[in-house]
């Protein structure tokens, strides 16, 4: 319906617009008053903190989506992303338990199961081991899950919020695995968390054994607490709830173990009610992060579409933009570094004119693998899932410029 009434307005410009960033009157500014004092030295900053100006750059929740903030999540703030790290004071927060504290003088690692040695591994053992830093997203699967039966709230952070991007440090799990043998006929590793749920997860030993890290630092610096604070698993590409947080346990076995999390929970729910069982994998995604209902546009002129796209499989190949509701599509350029398993930055120069716009963008991964219209994956999956929501999103921009969050029938 919304399609039919945009009509071509949103890709027609019949007026002229002003040049970008030029001012009505060249003459220098007057001196403002902070060039004319001295600020304040070093020392009363020991730790760094964004500018009061961002004080609205921060994680935000929504008080009636879980049954309490034990077991509940935060989301970033993708409208204010800059680039496709997201800083680790904003980096989304999902519990299950609530945040522990943990000693890392106390804390160790045990592996065990279908091994030659089992193994106990304190921090110090752990960083002993050789050491790289790779950027990987991390999405939540339940990212969207509002949206699958109609648009729910009206903002990119809480629509897309559930994912965060960061440089992440550690040891590759296969490495730590090296050093216990892995017995013949092991094909199975559970992951447990030394949160109050003891969050578990059975994955693949050829994941484990591929790019799976055992992760102490993120952004340059030590894993803040609810980033699994000393040591957490990190799965690249993987639903976020088996990137397990405070990582206590790692048990090799040759089957899986059918955990809550994986049953009764993080699994896709089909049309018929049933359930498919072990999706892995976060599938090509993208979003408009700008314009979107949190920035919109402030009136005809010239602007850049600003977007981030992923994809669990590999690198991003291509994202498309369409100003028309995916009537036609234009491909977006994609910024450097354009890497596997994490965020990539797209852009699109458009010239609006003022008229109704339906805003969308389209991924393309590596694999030849196309992100899906919302349609075709009801048309799949119904409408009562939760998990695993990587349609094509909808903004409608309005010609006072604000911006909402529409489904097209």
């Amino acid at each position: 319906m919304l399609r039919a009434s945009l009509g071509a307005g949103a890709v027609g410009l019949a007026v002229a617009m002003p040049e970008r960033g030029r001012a009505a009157d060249p003459s220098p500014p007057a001196e403002p008053d902070w060039s004319q004092s001295l600020g304040p030295g070093i020392g009363d900053r020991v730790y760094g903190h964004p500018s009061r100006f961002e004080a609205d750059v921060i994680r935000r929740d929504v008080p009636w989506l879980t049954a309490n903030a034990e077991a509940s999540v935060s989301f970033t703030p993708l409208q204010y992303q800059q680039g496709i790290i997201t800083p680790s004071g904003v980096f989304f927060e999902r519990y299950h338990a609530g945040r522990p504290t943990v000693d890392p003088a106390r804390h160790q690692l045990m592996i065990h199961g279908m091994v030659d040695r089992p193994l106990l591994l304190t921090m110090a053992d752990i960083h002993r081991f050789p050491s790289e830093s790779r950027i990987h997203f991390i999405e939540c699967p339940a990212n969207g899950g509002m949206e699958w039966r109609a648009a729910q709230l009206n903002s990119l952070q809480f629509t897309h919020g559930m994912i965060g991007c960061a440089e992440w440090t550690g040891v590759k799990l296969s490495t730590v695995l090296e050093e216990c043998g892995i017995a013949k006929g092991a094909s199975w590793v559970l992951a447990e968390g030394a949160d109050g749920a003891h969050m578990t997860r059975s994955i693949p030993l050829g994941k484990c054994l591929d790019d799976v890290l055992l992760a102490y630092g993120q952004n340059g610096e030590a894993l803040r607490p609810e980033q699994g604070y000393p040591l957490r698993l990190l799965v690249p590409g993987w639903q976020g709830n088996m990137n397990v947080k405070w990582i206590r346990r790692l048990q090799l076995g040759d089957a899986p173990w059918f955990t809550r999390e994986e049953t009764s929970k993080y699994t896709e729910l089909m049309k018929d009610g049933k359930a498919r069982g072990f999706t892995w994998p976060i599938y090509a995604k993208s979003v408009i992060t700008f314009p979107c209902p949190e920035m919109p546009a402030r009136g005809p002129g010239a602007y850049e579409i600003r977007g981030l796209a992923w994809s669990g499989l590999g690198r991003i190949n291509q994202v498309d933009v369409s100003l028309d509701g995916g009537i036609n599509w234009t491909r977006a350029r994609l910024q450097e570094p354009v890497l596997s398993k994490a965020l990539t930055k797209f852009t699109l120069e458009w010239r609006w004119d003022g008229r109704p716009a339906l805003l969308q963008s389209r991924a393309i991964d590596e694999t030849g693998f196309v992100q899906p219209t919302l349609a075709e994956l009801r048309q799949v999956r119904g409408t009562n899932s939760v998990y695993n929501n990587n349609s094509i999103q909808t903004w409608q921009v309005k010609p006072d410029g604000s911006v909402f969050n529409v489904q097209l029938a």
